[in-house]
């Protein structure tokens, strides 16, 4: 099998190094630092993000089944969702206990867990963000190529099987403003709207990059509005750690017919509105830049962290 790399891309292989390594440090000596971080105070911004991410105001009932931070250690999968949840367990005692769901939940749960994703719509406060699975969704590129510079093209690419993925390439997949493709690795894979993989510095080279969810969120969407290529997608359904909820249309990304109807249109408004491109880009660029501040980071997880295990019973 051909190994493909992505310099742009996080490394899974650095990743599991460093959480494995994290794994020889005795537990005692996050747990003795967590009193004085949990004393650095938060401003406005970053307590409105933790009200984001923890919407649990009242006590509440942990079912039998719940874990212990101490049988979490032992019992549950070491996977990335693992080792990124362990990463913040660790400043607390180990008999502390929790709910969790790993991998792409769009539903929510019975009790209040931790998780990566949530619908955005409804009564969601059973979902507890923390920034799980960030070696995938979390990566930021550092884009040169100014936007004049690009391709007056919309790139995307892929795994299509979903329903609403699979209908969008097979419409677009020979627009002559676009150049959209499926990567799939199973099924019929002789259909013309298969094509070949692009890496993330062939993609920014495009104006315009499509951001379309998959199970849950898009896992491009952090990487494109860091650069200097134009979000374009449709109103977002659910939600992690990037608050995608929060997004203005038209401001943070160019909103999109569900159906994508309006693709072609948009695409030739931008292409000849380029300062109004570059303002959402703008606006796109300092949106992530709040996520960019690792202490910052640390200290909305802790806090997030601390205040479920406050109202745990």
């Amino acid at each position: 099998m051909k190994l493909r790399f992505d310099p742009n891309k996080n490394s899974k292989f650095s990743f599991y190094l460093r959480s494995l390594a994290s794994m020889l440090i005795p537990a005692q000596y996050d747990r003795a630092k967590r009193d004085a971080l949990l004393r650095i105070p938060l401003d406005e911004a970053l307590t409105r993000r933790l009200e984001y991410y923890n919407r649990l105001k009242a006590p509440f009932t942990l079912p039998p089944q719940a874990s212990t931070i101490a049988r979490f250690v032992r019992e549950a999968p070491k996977k990335t969702y693992f080792f990124d949840l362990l990463e913040h367990l660790r400043y607390f005692e180990p008999s502390e206990r929790f709910c969790y769901l790993f991998g792409d939940i769009t539903t929510i749960p019975d009790h209040p867990s931790f998780l990566k994703s949530r619908p955005i719509e409804g009564d969601n406060a059973h979902s507890v963000l923390l920034n799980l699975n960030k070696v995938r969704h979390f990566i930021f590129v550092n884009d040169t190529l100014p936007f004049e510079a690009k391709k007056d093209k919309a790139v995307w690419r892929g795994k299509a099987y979903r329903p609403h993925r699979k209908a969008f390439v097979e419409r677009f997949c020979n627009h002559p403003l676009c150049d959209i493709g499926q990567t799939n690795t199973k099924g019929d894979l002789r259909v013309p709207w298969q094509k070949g993989r692009l890496s993330l510095k062939q993609q920014l080279e495009y104006k315009f990059i499509l951001s379309i969810e998959g199970n849950d969120v898009a896992s491009n969407l952090k990487w494109i509005m860091s650069s200097n290529s134009l979000t374009l997608m449709a109103r977002p359904k659910f939600e992690t750690w990037f608050m995608e909820g929060t997004l203005i249309p038209d401001h943070h990304y160019v909103l999109l017919q569900d159906d994508y109807g309006d693709l072609e249109e948009k695409i030739e408004y931008y292409s000849h509105h380029s300062d109004e491109a570059k303002a959402i880009i703008r606006n796109a660029n300092a949106y992530v830049a709040q996520f960019q501040n690792p202490l910052h980071e640390r200290l909305l997880s802790l806090h997030v962290l601390r205040r479920y295990f406050d109202l745990a019973h």
